[in-house]
């Protein structure tokens, strides 16, 4: 999970072949971003982005009960059911085409992780070392974000 700069908030790593959409409950439980002034963490994001993978129901209603906005497309398929079964099928999920623009910037945090070939090539065999790196790469990132020399 990144912030909207593309930098790493959030990272665990799943067994084998494991989807990315199983995940999204886990990764938003361990969200915690300090507050600059003080006073209790922050847990809930004003908004989440996310690709047609995470349009599930369950993602949904999840975080609307947190308050939280999201900005996930719809898929074909799942627009087809609903409007299949006409007026018992609701409403189309709210989407902001133009909110959804900044989504590229979770896929160029992704692709520039990337870039590291040990994360690529996954030549660690133990997760521990394997998320050790991506850890790494994260403080890195934020390192030359809150530096002060250019």
């Amino acid at each position: 999970m990144v912030d909207g700069n593309g930098h790493g908030l959030v990272t665990l790593l799943t067994p084998g072949q494991a989807g990315d959409s199983p995940m999204f409950e886990p990764l938003m439980a361990h969200l915690r971003v300090p507050r600059l002034g003080g006073g209790r963490a922050r847990t809930r994001p004003d908004r989440v982005r996310g690709d047609k993978a995470y349009s599930s129901r369950a993602i949904r209603t999840h975080l609307r009960r947190r308050g939280i906005r999201a900005v996930i497309p719809e898929p074909a398929d799942q627009a087809g059911h609903r409007k299949r079964r006409g007026s018992r099928g609701g409403r189309p999920p709210a989407f902001d085409t133009h909110d959804y623009r900044g989504r590229n910037v979770i896929e160029r945090s992704f692709n520039q992780l990337k870039h590291w070939r040990g994360i690529a090539t996954r030549y660690d065999k133990l997760a521990t070392l394997y998320r050790a790196a991506i850890l790494i790469h994260d403080v890195i990132t934020w390192t030359k974000t809150l530096s002060d020399t250019p």
